[in-house]
């Protein structure tokens, strides 16, 4: 996998943080409903590595994950760290012991939420932390989130984190937390058939804001489409490396963070930087969101 093929490079506004615009993201690493350990510890060790060895320097992780193990496979894959490796990880949430997932928004849980990452990933400061709005299920839903992203830019100001990042937001929460802090990266929802925040990205693209689909395959209930499958047949491409392809081509400041626990599949992944879209192929997928029964199922 040649470096440069992963999609290009984007530097997060304000920061000295450059990226290859695919990453991977780490979620996958933990057990069986991102709980417990890895199913095959060595395996979680192999694919971070292979990751960066193919050049994906961001790496989307969370303590929450597990709880904790994400952050731990990472350490003991890669720590210490290769020169511009960007670790994001992100707050808001917990996982009890009946492993569900529950806010954790406080000034003391967000508090708890950095040092717990900082420990796990044997790091002083972290490069990008997101503030994960727990929202409805996998969707943002309005109300301020002013408090937790002010408790995180004083964080920012003690050196315990560099850069602030939102998840699961709309744009008036986006607005709302660029008040208080400068925002460098925004993390929702958003694939070739969910496409609610078309207008969010563009209007983000403008100010050079990083856009970070999450589910960008379709998460739990992968892509399903015949011009989906139709196009990849033509282009000799797997549909999933034409879904990421057309992130890709979407918008200079998407990034993606496709997750497995295998090194076959991440490999797939990766070489979605290398499949070009014509004009006509991308008017084509973009049909995919009109399609009556939609493909998200």
């Amino acid at each position: 996998m040649r470096k440069t093929k992963l999609g290009g490079r984007f530097t997060f506004t304000g920061t000295a943080l450059t990226v290859h615009r695919i990453g991977y993201g780490a979620m996958q690493l933990a057990g069986p409903g991102v709980w417990g350990p890895p199913r095959d510890p060595d395996a979680a060790l192999a694919v971070l590595r292979e990751a960066v060895e193919a050049g994906a320097n961001h790496i989307d992780t969370s303590d929450f994950y597990g709880p904790h193990v994400t952050n731990q496979v990472i350490r003991k894959a890669l720590h210490p760290y290769p020169k511009g490796l960007v670790i994001v990880t992100k707050l808001g949430a917990r996982r009890p012991p009946d492993r569900s997932w529950q806010p954790a928004i406080s000034p003391k849980d967000l508090k708890a939420g950095v040092h717990d990452n900082l420990r796990h990933l044997g790091l002083d400061a972290l490069d990008i932390v997101n503030y994960r709005a727990m929202g409805a299920g996998h969707g943002p839903e309005e109300g301020s989130i002013a408090e937790p992203v002010t408790v995180l830019a004083d964080l920012q100001r003690q050196g315990l984190i560099r850069h602030i990042g939102l998840s699961n937001v709309t744009a008036a929460q986006v607005a709302e937390a660029q008040a208080i802090t400068g925002i460098v990266c925004v993390q929702n929802h958003y694939n070739l058939a969910h496409r609610h925040d078309d207008a969010l990205i563009d209007d983000l693209a403008r100010r050079g804001i990083a856009y970070v689909p999450f589910f960008p395959l379709g998460g739990f209930t992968p892509l399903q489409s015949s011009t989906l499958s139709k196009v990849a047949g033509r282009l000799g491409a797997t549909p999933m490396q034409v879904a990421l392809a057309w992130l890709l081509h979407r918008s200079p400041n998407i990034l993606l963070i496709p997750g497995t626990a295998s090194v076959a599949h991440l490999r797939e992944n990766l070489a979605a930087g290398q499949v070009a879209l014509s004009p006509e192929t991308l008017a084509e997928l973009d049909g995919i969101a009109g399609e009556p029964a939609g493909v998200d199922h």
